[in-house]
């Protein structure tokens, strides 16, 4: 499938793309490079700090990321370790209009490919560590929203029924 085929647009809550999980890739190929520049770009032109597969209608295990301190670009991200615990209110691109309190990890060890299938390992703390967990729930087909307190889900109840 060529890039041409998938139109990169922001898929948002009640998508059945952003709930189902992904797939993990067995072999990075020009076609996940050129996805994850494609999802690169996508990010920078809505002010995301953030990107997952799913929230561009794709089912693969492919993030990027921009905490200001540079891209990553990776493929099959994992988190091996987690400590400490903070709380931010996090949005989310597929939940426009939506902040909801969310209690993560500190710090947090990630084990992914790179774009070009080699392995890295992440160390991120503080907003960094925030944003790879919130990616990779996107993956495992988790929205902020499933984090919400009942009070914020009554509090966004109109608005999640208008998106």
């Amino acid at each position: 499938m060529s890039t041409k085929e998938i139109e990169l647009k922001i898929r948002t809550l009640g998508e059945p793309v952003l709930k189902n999980g992904v797939r993990l890739v067995e072999k990075v190929t020009d076609h996940h490079r050129k996805m994850l520049s494609e999802m690169a770009r996508l990010m920078y032109a809505v002010s995301g700090v953030g990107l997952a597969a799913p929230q561009v209608g794709i089912s693969e295990s492919l993030v990027v990321i921009d905490a200001g301190t540079g891209l990553y670009k990776l493929v099959n991200p994992r988190i091996v370790k987690a400590s400490g615990q903070q709380i931010s209110e996090e949005g989310c691109l597929s939940v426009p209009e939506v902040g909801v309190r969310v209690k993560r990890a500190k710090s947090v060890v990630v084990e992914a490919l790179d774009e070009n299938g080699k392995p890295v390992t992440i160390e991120a703390e503080d907003l960094l560590a925030c944003i790879f967990q919130h990616e990779i729930d996107h993956l495992n087909g988790h929205l902020i929203i499933d984090h919400a307190s009942l009070i914020d889900k009554i509090k966004y109840r109109k608005k999640i029924k208008e998106i």
